[in-house]
């Protein structure tokens, strides 16, 4: 389904259907991780169908379906990707008339799947996350060289013109907005982004939808500090935290898990189906 955004900006949003849904057609908007396209996650989401959970697969702006690119003279920050995903949510509700939503992702798209329940007019059924956590510099071992990381970004960003992700193995060809947005991030603790005028640290205070976070045995990405300071920041939502460490023979690190969804499948359709 085509998808444009409050400035333009267009991509297709993904729709798998469930053949059997689950009693109130539950469906899940669900945010890739940083510089991941939306077409890789497509297992989780047949996983999902296959359980009578219907999956909205939401395209990050410069990844994949997207008609943006970042470079020198084509940039965006978090306000830009927040109306992405407004404009995401809306199409995904048309597409489910009557059906009850969630919210979910991975890495980053778990961070703004937190954000889009806060800011939500009608508040989601539930969050679901995989390997996500905030990523405050406090919550790493390696703490020095993460915060050093979060000052480096920015600046390689501006130098080049957009954060040469493919190139230093980390994200994607990502915007320079983006990464100072994340950097700000990372440095404080703390949500916001140029451009927005809405206090997300207090929005996310009084978020009240439930949280099942799924988090992966060997994710040195996401240590149990960095979901611990992000479930922190919604004191009102209950929220259950889960370490899945995988079946012999599989990866059940940051990333590895894409590869065989089926356990992350399983149980959120479970958390969805008593909800």
């Amino acid at each position: 389904m085509p998808v444009t955004s409050a400035d333009g900006a267009s991509a297709e949003l993904i729709l798998v259907r469930a053949p059997a849904p689950l009693p109130g057609s539950p469906y899940l908007l669900w945010l890739p991780a940083l510089g991941v396209a939306a077409r890789h996650y497509l297992p989780l989401a047949q996983a999902l169908a296959g359980l009578g959970v219907g999956v909205a697969l939401h395209e990050w702006r410069g990844l994949g379906s997207s008609d943006r690119r970042a470079g020198r003279r084509c940039d965006w920050g978090y306000r830009q990707l927040l109306d992405d995903i407004d404009a995401s949510a809306s199409a995904a509700a048309v597409a489910w008339s009557g059906g009850r939503w969630w919210v979910g992702g991975h890495s980053l798209g778990g961070q703004f799947a937190c954000l889009v329940a806060a800011r939500a007019p009608v508040a989601p059924a539930g969050i679901l996350l995989a390997a996500s956590g905030a990523p405050y510099w406090r919550c790493f071992a390696h703490r020095n060289w993460v915060r050093l990381a979060y000052l480096a970004a920015p600046w390689l960003a501006r130098l080049v013109g957009y954060l040469p992700g493919r190139r230093i193995g980390f994200g994607g060809n990502e915007a320079r907005g983006v990464i100072s947005d994340w950097a700000a991030t990372g440095r404080t603790g703390n949500y916001g982004g140029q451009d927005i005028d809405e206090d997300l640290e207090r929005l996310l205070a009084i978020q009240r939808a439930p949280v099942l976070a799924l988090r992966m045995t060997g994710d040195w990405l996401v240590p149990a500090a960095s979901l611990d300071f992000l479930l922190g920041k919604m004191p009102d939502a209950q929220a259950l935290a889960e370490v899945l460490a995988g079946r012999p023979g599989t990866d059940a690190a940051h990333f590895g898990w894409m590869k065989q969804p089926g356990e992350v499948a399983d149980r959120f359709a479970k958390v969805v189906a008593g909800a």
